[in-house]
């Protein structure tokens, strides 16, 4: 209320005006009363007299810029102003009063009592306004104060939740770049002016904390918002989640640092996954490789559609612990078995499945790196590839219904044995036979904060104030969340036919090096705190990926931010021939065989031999190109 009250003061001049004449005419009355000995002789001079001295001294106050309400900030000079608009109005008015109204009989007296008592009353009325502000600002020293980016639904929410009592907060207003909110009053905070005055504003209230109330906005906004909290120097945080603002979820507590996810190019992609729930209700639903990122994800959305068994699988005795611990508190009344086995292994898979016949199977189960896999070639195809064919067969002899394989945009005219792996496992898919099973393939970018990934990567050495590495300045690579990662899996299950491979649109790459760089925002560093290094290409890497080849046919799917890709029809024979020589060559030495047969199973695939190991080969490290 106290707020209330000053601010309505300092934004109607009118009100300030005739409060202050109200003032003058008190003064007039008590003077005339005091010269007088408190009786009310010549009335009519007195009446005449006071619109003459109101007049006077409102245009001197005004002169002297005092019609105005920000009382709480009276300091000397307002005194001395005061005073000099005092001086200048009691001239003014005797030079009314004797030659130009020619009004006889004003009581000399009067002329000196009244500047005296309404100088007082303009100062007193300031100088207690200050005091009483400073009292009710030490009472609220407790709390922090806060000011809003943002003017729409989501401040208003964020404000009203401020207000409550004791919630330690305090807006000291908002921040819009419609310019039409400039001014107005958001439950009674103002909207001070764009976010391009941030640091003025900044520099002028001194705010603890800037939270982002702008749930909606999209990568390139949230980067503008970043850069100008930055240069502001001042801690920010953002608002969760547009849907935990319209359900009215927004707390204080809520409220985050601003992430990596929020600073993509292009807006989040939201998939309708409805569809999903009755596919996935009261069936059992095996997932590969659950322990890892994209499997937990998978492993914890699929529990909210009601499966009648979740059948989580993976090699890792620490990760399934971790997963089984967590995913006990989420049961929504269905079975959870928590499985440690190696997929390649047929016998071991062969009784999971004769024993929990598993409807559905989410494949997210392969070695992913890179680097890694260019110097282990035989353990990545025995695993990505034969793994993937016999875990295919163990589905369609047990009555699996579909099989969803989560590959990678690396498969895409690829220069590493992880992405010919993934190629392999696509080409796999799309030509075997589905004898009742439907089968589909999803390709992925880069998941933003997956293990291993560029992400964690960065944070870390930034954590441990290392320099960050990255490869080569121009490296650029597609990005997604991981809700979105697996938003397509579900999606994929729902919409693909046999042989389909479903592709998210993923807007424009994005520059490593400006992750790397948006990090150290994040971190409150500046960019020359930090050391960026380059350490150049890795064996099998590329400076950009691609999403499709050029002779796959791309169709539009009902949904428009999904697209799906068609391979050119071959007999399923000639690869299952071809994959059966390239199975003998994982028991020859070193990985150029193996390599050498994935060039003709995918003619698109290139390499160069940089390193070669005692896991492959045991021989002396030598170079050779292989060109598509």
């Amino acid at each position: 209320m106290i707020r209330h009250a000053q601010a309505f003061l300092r934004t109607h001049a009118w009100f300030v005006a005739i409060f202050q004449a109200a003032l003058i005419c008190f003064s007039l009355v008590l003077a005339w009363l005091l010269r007088f000995d408190y009786s009310f002789p010549d009335r009519r001079i007195l009446l005449a007299a006071m619109p003459i001295l109101v007049i006077t001294r409102l245009l001197a106050i005004w002169r002297f810029g005092l019609l105005h309400g920000w009382w709480k900030y009276t300091g000397a000079s307002d005194v001395l102003d005061v005073m000099k608009a005092i001086a200048l109005g009691s001239a003014a008015f005797i030079v009314a009063v004797h030659y130009v109204v020619g009004l006889l009989g004003f009581p000399r007296s009067v002329y000196v009592l009244e500047p005296l008592l309404t100088c007082g009353l303009l100062i007193g009325v300031r100088v207690s306004s200050r005091l009483f502000a400073e009292w009710v600002r030490q009472d609220l020293t407790s709390a922090k104060k806060i000011l809003l980016i943002g003017g729409g639904h989501a401040a208003q929410i964020v404000i009203t939740e401020m207000k409550r009592p004791n919630s330690g907060y305090a807006v000291i207003g908002c921040l819009d770049d419609d310019l039409s909110k400039a001014g107005v009053k958001i439950t009674g905070v103002s909207v001070l002016g764009t976010v391009d005055r941030l640091a003025s504003v900044v520099q002028r209230y001194a705010p603890d904390e800037v939270l982002i109330a702008v749930p909606s906005a999209t990568g390139k906004q949230m980067r503008r918002f970043v850069e100008i909290c930055e240069r502001a120097e001042v801690k920010f945080r953002t608002v969760p989640a547009l849907r935990d603002v319209i359900d009215g979820k927004v707390a204080i507590s809520k409220f985050r640092p601003v992430r990596v996810e929020d600073l993509l190019g292009r807006d989040p992609v939201n998939i309708d996954l409805n569809a999903v729930k009755s596919r996935i209700a009261n069936r059992v639903v095996m997932v590969t490789g659950a322990a890892g990122s994209i499997g937990s994800e998978l492993c914890r959305q699929i529990l909210e559609y009601g499966p009648a068994e979740l059948l989580c699988v993976d090699q890792s005795e620490t990760g399934m612990f971790y997963l089984e611990r967590e995913l006990s508190c989420h049961r929504n009344g269905c079975g959870q078995i928590f499985v440690v086995a190696d997929i390649g292994n047929s016998e071991r898979m062969g009784k999971i499945f004769v024993r929990h016949a598993p409807e559905v199977v989410f494949h997210a189960a392969a070695y992913k790196h890179v680097p890694v896999m260019e110097a282990n070639v035989a353990a990545a195809v025995s695993n990505n590839v034969f793994a993937l064919l016999d875990l295919l067969g163990v589905a369609d002899e047990n009555g699996c219904k579909s099989f969803v394989l989560i590959s990678s945009d690396k498969a895409v005219n690829p220069t590493n044995t992880m992405g010919a792996t993934k190629r392999l496992g696509e080409l796999i898919v799309s030509r075997r036979p589905g004898n009742g099973m439907r089968s589909v393939a999803v390709r992925f970018g880069n998941v933003l904060g997956s293990s291993g990934s560029v992400i964690p990567v960065l944070q870390e050495q930034l954590r441990n104030g290392k320099p960050l590495t990255v490869t080569h300045p121009e490296m650029k690579r597609f990005f997604m969340t991981t809700r979105e990662a697996v938003s397509l899996v579900l999606q994929a299950f729902t919409m693909g036919e046999h042989g389909d491979t479903l592709v998210l649109d993923m807007g424009e790459p994005i520059k490593i090096l400006d992750l790397a760089r948006t990090l150290i925002q994040l971190s409150g560093s500046k960019s020359d705190e930090v050391e960026i290094a380059f350490t150049g290409l890795r064996p099998g890497e590329k400076l950009i990926e691609e999403l499709f080849y050029s002779e796959e046919t791309i169709c539009e799917t009902s949904c428009p931010k999904i697209k799906k890709a068609r391979h050119t029809p071959r007999e399923w024979g000639e690869l299952e021939t071809q994959l059966d020589e390239l199975r003998g060559t994982l028991y020859v030495d070193g990985a150029s065989p193996i390599r050498a047969k994935i060039k003709q199973i995918i003619p698109e695939y290139s390499y160069c031999l940089e390193i070669q190991t005692t896991a492959d080969s045991g021989i002396e490290p030598r170079r050779a190109a292989m060109g598509a």
